[in-house]
């Protein structure tokens, strides 16, 4: 099994997001692989953890991916959940149903898995993780 797909997958990801125009509406350019060391303000996302879990069978190879993407917001939007979960709401949109190209290996579906959200810091500041699976044929 290799971990090659996850540099495409990450990546194809990113760029979903960067260029989706109902999610660019509600938070701009702020969409994050690597955190600047000052968060931004409004509401931003973040790119996460991932698990990987490799599957082989007689009809060949698969790779699936359990990554997050985290929808935050500090303590200048005070006005709640709101703002936080229309973007998480545009991401899942964008994500769900982009087409991506990998590569070499091909996404077989991409969907949500489960979403978490709370209240983070002083309990001022909003945060969604998104959970997403992505199968990607390997053959």
């Amino acid at each position: 099994m290799s971990y090659h797909a996850s540099v495409a997958l990450q990546g194809a990801v990113y760029q979903c997001l960067r260029d989706d125009p109902a999610l660019s509406a509600l938070v701009g350019d702020a969409v994050f692989d690597a955190m600047p060391i000052e968060p931004p303000s409004g509401v931003y996302l973040s790119l996460g953890p991932e698990a990987m879990r490799g599957v082989h069978d007689s009809a060949g190879s698969v790779a699936r991916h359990d990554f997050v993407v985290s929808v935050l917001a500090g303590t200048e939007e005070g006005a709640g959940f709101r703002a936080v979960k229309e973007a998480a709401a545009a991401a899942c949109t964008a994500l769900e149903g982009a087409q991506m190209e990998l590569g070499q290996t091909r996404l077989a579906g991409l969907w949500l898995v489960k979403s978490r959200a709370r209240r983070v810091g002083n309990g001022a500041e909003r945060r969604v993780d998104l959970t997403f699976r992505a199968v990607i044929d390997l053959n």
